[in-house]
């Protein structure tokens, strides 16, 4: 596929790549203990025995409903999504695979453990590789090793997988569910085991904190985010708000209900809209309409899910009787985790705001995106900036050690913003605030997605020609009028 390359804010970053890392006993970090995690940076580990892991479809004939809902799904798709792809080929072109493999080992946790993997691509891959968070990734879930990483909390894969264990006629596979098993559960293809933690976030938590593979700082810390705020203290775990359709999501996060069992799903629904329309293109073209069907509908839960996250309040400021500011409040109103979340340095959240008096005039206008697809520079955004140790501005993970500022929003938080506006008297004025989403900044996709490996042909998979505007979400559209 040929794609027009654009360079990106990568320039600051380059010009530390060569620049020595002190030594991790010189700055007295914690090491990984590889003896205990051989798979490190990735803290996966690995009851092994002479039982394996069965690929989706396996599971898929008698729990074709949960087949049906984790297609297309995150988990589904967490290996194959070309984005990811992208920034894994650049990470081993950077600082090899020994280091990408931390990536790895949440995003197709049972082929590392197998070895599978070498590196980034889908040449000659097993389903069971290429079907990243699947069935028997969780479900092989025995329990977790939180305390033993280096910072003693949830980190970069820190599960332990025991997909079966030795029986005196042969391998037992055995799955761990949430619940108290049924009779007859796995009829004899594998044993059933309650699982509490399948509960709890501390399940989610090992794969959704992520931290610098050498430092440790936190670069993605959605756990931690829901950790310290009210969900937490109510007893919502992420299976609430995630694992259930948009209206049971909307009653976990307003009235703190957890859901009934019969109420969750394997859905694992989130904000990443972006990857559920590519997986939709993928399907229509391998002509499989069903599977396009599948990955529209989480598409459509994504955006809904989006919309239904905040709340936007507008009011004017005067001083002196008259008007000198307009105020915006952007509530966190059913984010169980900060908005956004993640890799809040790529995500893009931001307020697009026009002013207009009585004729239609514009006075103000602030957060446009131009026909390139970049924001202005005093765009107000709800990001962070990540930075390289030397207080370098850096972007690629495995350069960020800190973060210059951080101002996303807490779950039941909110932030206050203010425009200056000047206008004159007696003319009512007309308001229009959106908060808008896309996934990245545009030159940042084009430069991943134009850096997926050899054996990933964008235009073959998903028929794309050339890399497309990246598509925005308005999360609100508010119109107020103020009589001056």
């Amino acid at each position: 596929m040929k794609t027009k390359f654009f360079p990106i804010l990568f320039a600051s970053t380059l010009l530390v790549l060569s620049m020595p890392l002190a030594s991790v006993a010189e700055k007295n970090i914690p090491k990984v203990d590889k003896e205990f995690y051989p798979y490190a940076p990735s803290l996966i580990k690995w009851d092994k025995t002479s039982a394996g892991f069965n690929e989706p479809a396996t599971c898929g004939e008698c729990h074709p409903d949960k087949f049906e809902e984790w297609s297309s799904s995150m988990h589904a798709m967490a290996f194959q999504d070309p984005v990811y792809q992208g920034e894994l080929h650049a990470a081993i072109e950077a600082v090899g695979h020994d280091i990408a493999r931390q990536c790895e080992g949440c995003h197709t946790a049972a082929a590392v453990v197998q070895g599978e993997i070498k590196g980034a691509g889908f040449k000659g891959l097993s389903p069971l590789a290429m079907s990243g968070v699947s069935c028997d990734v969780c479900h092989s879930i025995k329990s977790h090793t939180h305390w033993q990483t280096p910072t003693h909390q949830p980190e970069n894969g820190s599960l332990v997988l025991s997909p079966g264990k030795e029986g005196p006629d042969g391998p037992v596979l055995t799955k761990y569910g949430p619940f108290p098993p049924e009779e007859g559960c796995g009829e004899g293809f594998h044993e059933c085991v309650e699982s509490p933690l399948h509960l709890t976030s501390e399940l989610c938590a090992s794969c959704h904190q992520v931290n610098h593979y050498e430092t440790h700082t936190p670069l993605e810390a959605t756990y931690t985010e829901w950790k310290n705020g009210p969900y937490a203290v109510n007893n919502i775990q992420c299976q609430d708000c995630h694992m259930v359709d948009i209206e049971t999501f909307k009653r976990s996060a307003d009235d703190f209900i957890r859901p009934q069992r019969s109420e969750y799903r394997h859905y694992f629904n989130g904000a990443n809209f972006l990857l559920y329309h590519l997986s939709e293109l993928a399907a229509k073209k391998a002509g499989n309409d069903e599977l396009a069907a599948n990955a529209h509908k989480k598409f459509e839960m994504a955006v809904a899910r989006l919309q239904a996250a905040a709340e936007l309040e507008v009011s004017p400021v005067y001083r002196n009787g008259n008007l000198a500011e307009i105020k915006v409040r952007v509530k966190n109103k059913r984010a169980g985790h900060n908005l956004p979340t993640s890799l809040n340095n790529i995500r893009q959240m931001w307020l697009e705001i026009t002013a207009k008096d009585g004729k239609g005039n514009i006075l103000m206008s602030s957060g446009t995106v131009n026909a390139a697809g970049k924001l202005p520079e005093d765009v107000r955004i709800f990001n962070s900036e990540g930075q390289h140790e030397g207080f370098h501005f850096a972007i690629d993970p495995w350069e960020i050690q800190s973060f210059g500022k951080n101002n996303t929003i807490p779950p039941k938080g909110y932030s206050d913003v203010y425009y200056g506006l000047a206008a004159p008297k007696g003319t009512p004025l007309t308001i229009e605030v959106k908060l808008r989403y896309r996934q990245a900044d545009q030159k940042v996709a084009e430069k991943l997605l134009g850096h997926v490996p050899e054996d990933i042909n964008l235009e073959a998979i998903y028929g794309i020609k050339e890399i497309p505007a990246l598509p925005i979400i308005d999360m609100i559209n508010t119109v107020v009028t103020i009589n001056k």
